[in-house]
């Protein structure tokens, strides 16, 4: 992954990270991991925020696999928390969270790992 982005471990093969393009589905593919899972809503940030549809299409591209799971910020609904801990069964690590800053991906991942203890 480039200098710029801030990757934060959250679990031994789980990572956060702020808000990535879709040019950094390359590198995150490069730096050996196998999915990416997007917490931010499309244009949350506003019109110049990329599309969960492109950083798709540039993850499936570099190989990885992908998943959009859109929350907010403050608040994630015990839908969304379950529909999470479904996806870290599922999706392939390591595993690469993002939204804004990657806080809000930690206190999901968090919340999703226990409903499981």
């Amino acid at each position: 992954m480039s200098e710029s982005v801030s990757l934060q471990p959250i679990a031994e093969d789980v990572y956060a990270a702020p808000q990535l393009t879709p040019e950094a589905m390359a590198a995150a593919a490069e730096a050996g991991f196998k999915s990416v899972l997007n917490n931010r809503p499309d244009f949350e940030g506003g019109p110049e925020q990329p599309t969960s549809a492109s950083i798709e299409a540039a993850a499936l591209a570099a190989g990885l696999q992908y998943a959009h799971l859109p929350v907010s910020g403050g608040y994630q609904s015990p839908q969304e928390i379950a529909r999470c801990a479904e996806l870290l069964k599922t999706l392939p690590r390591p595993l690469l969270m993002f939204c804004r800053s990657g806080a809000r991906s930690s206190r999901l991942y968090m919340q999703a790992v226990a409903l499981d203890d």
